[in-house]
């Protein structure tokens, strides 16, 4: 897939979710394999401006991390313009506007899911982004404000007329949040809107198949994961492949799991500090753990750990925890493996994500505390 002046390795992006894909998650879904593009934490435009040293560890890089978008929100047309340019001089290969966060604290302030509201005001505010830098400037949003005012369309030829390079599209309104079912003809329809630029398709895909899936209903140029990727950092490789080949990789063994959330947690204390990085590890182990199959015990150990050596403790007693739970070559028994997971869109009718134990939880993230 082309985007602006890139020709990406693949047509898989890694969505944002705030506090979540940040650099040592990038970095671990980067070693792992195909991913094409990944754009950071949202950052408020003005905390950017300002070198706020939070904002800046958001938008931290590593030249392993690229092609990469540092996500902006803002309604400030002048802020939003000077923080693109910053963007571009600390060297982010594209910029991204949220309009698709449904968070009271972000769209009181017009950012977020309200810019989908008012089409000339957003389109005048993009315009000048777009003017100001060389990179290019993309949108994340939703289908629109609720089923009443479902705007994406219109706000599609608006936003490439003043010259976006590609769209993300989460197929819901912001009156759903992360509820209810994603709206594949929703996507449909905006994908049919542009013109020229790629349009990327967003929500609930949590498997390759869910990713083939939404292309061939909707004609997205791609899609992109975001809550996905939490259950498994290996999507984007075995969806690449699925896509390309046809044929789906099994899921990670429980021993490569455990490989891969090990580095993640020294990733975390390399950037964050041991006592930092454990502290915001408590939040990500457990979803990994959600494809363990039975891990109560891992779980509540881990969400108290302060140090490295209490998650290794916590390994090793979770280990011997889940021996009754295996057979003698000690893989799980097949009544306590994980169902396989099944994007909202492709549940059969009337079926809701709580009755089949699909529900993908939405994290807290930094965002509710702004």
């Amino acid at each position: 897939m082309r985007l602006g002046p890139y020709e990406l390795t693949s047509n898989l992006a890694l969505a944002p979710l705030a506090g979540y894909t940040n650099l040592p998650m990038r970095l671990t879904l980067r070693e792992l394999g195909g991913l094409g593009w990944a754009v950071t934490d949202l950052v408020n435009a003005r905390s950017l401006l300002e070198r706020n040293r939070n904002a800046l560890r958001l938008v931290a890089r590593h030249p392993d991390d690229q092609p990469m978008a540092i996500q902006l929100f803002g309604a400030v047309p002048e802020e939003m313009r000077d923080a693109a340019v910053v963007c571009q001089e600390l060297g982010a290969q594209g910029v991204d506007i949220n309009m698709g966060c449904p968070v009271h604290k972000v769209v009181k302030i017009g950012g977020g899911s309200a810019m989908m509201t008012e089409l000339t005001k957003t389109a005048a505010l993009v315009r000048g982004m777009v003017a100001a830098v060389k990179i290019p400037v993309t949108v994340k949003m939703r289908l629109g404000w609720d089923d009443a005012n479902l705007t994406a369309p219109d706000l599609v030829r608006v936003l490439e007329d003043v010259g976006v390079a590609a769209i993300c599209i989460h197929g819901r309104t912001r009156a759903q949040g992360f509820g209810g079912t994603v709206n594949l003809a929703g996507i449909r329809a905006v994908v049919q809107a542009a013109r020229a630029i790629p349009v990327l398709g967003n929500g609930d895909v949590t498997s390759p198949e869910a990713a083939r899936h939404m292309i061939a209903e909707t004609g997205c140029a791609g899609v992109a994961i975001g809550r996905g990727a939490f259950y498994d950092p290996w999507i984007f490789r075995r969806t690449a492949e699925y896509l390309r080949t046809g044929e789906l990789a099994p899921e990670p063994s429980l021993t490569e799991r455990v490989r891969v959330m090990r580095r993640h947690l020294e990733r975390y204390c390399e950037f964050y500090g041991e006592e930092t990085g454990v502290k915001f590890f408590r939040k990500v182990a457990p979803w990994y753990a959600r494809r363990f199959g039975p891990a109560k015990m891992f779980k509540q150990r881990v969400v108290k750990m302060t140090t490295r050596a209490d998650f290794e403790a916590a390994l090793a007693e979770f280990f011997e925890w889940r021996k009754p739970f295996c057979d003698e070559r000690g893989e799980l028994l097949a009544k306590y493996q994980p169902a396989p997971l099944t994007a909202s869109f492709m549940r059969p009718a009337g079926e809701s994500a709580g009755d089949a134990g699909q529900a993908i939880p939405v994290p807290k993230g930094p965002v509710e505390f702004w």
